[in-house]
């Protein structure tokens, strides 16, 4: 099982994220399944990012609500969460 890594990011978004009143029991089951380390539903649209985030992966929580991470060795460093708007500005 990996270990789980907060970085200062992950951890206001998160903060916002309980303010929306998100279900933050579905980020936790998509965590649970991300330390296992196992593959995670396809609908969740699991994948490699690029660009400004070569090197770490995104995945859906909900339809609009992301979460991008990274796996180094034996450690799974959740970088953001929060919505397509929040994450890349669009």
């Amino acid at each position: 099982m990996l270990d789980v890594r907060y970085s200062t990011k992950f951890k206001k978004d998160f903060k916002t994220c309980v303010k929306r009143r998100c279900k933050m029991e579905r980020l936790q089951q998509v965590i649970d399944i991300l330390r296992i380390p196992s593959a995670l539903p396809q609908k969740n649209f699991d994948h490699n990012l690029s660009g400004n985030y070569a090197g770490y992966r995104e995945c859906h929580v909900e339809t609009d609500w992301l979460l991008i991470y990274r796996q180094d060795g034996n450690e799974l460093l959740l970088h953001r969460t929060g919505t397509h708007a929040d994450l890349f500005g669009m």
